[in-house]
């Protein structure tokens, strides 16, 4: 099978809230959600809003590198 040419790939999207409040000792670690995208389609870096077990909310999961 080809790696280089698969059109979906998989990406880990991290919450930017607990990144944000890293410093804070309210937060216990930071939210991680493994997911595909389409690259073709989605060239540019993936946002989506997730459940952050955390924060304890809702909030914006950014995609990050490998």
């Amino acid at each position: 099978m080809a790696k280089g040419k698969d059109a979906r790939i998989t990406i880990i999207l991290e919450c930017s809230n607990c990144l944000r409040n890293g410093l804070n000792k309210e937060s216990r670690g930071i939210s991680r959600y493994i997911t595909q995208k389409n690259r073709h389609n989605t060239p540019s870096r993936l946002e989506l809003r997730k459940f952050c077990p955390y924060c304890y909310k809702h909030t914006i999961h950014g995609e990050i590198k490998k």
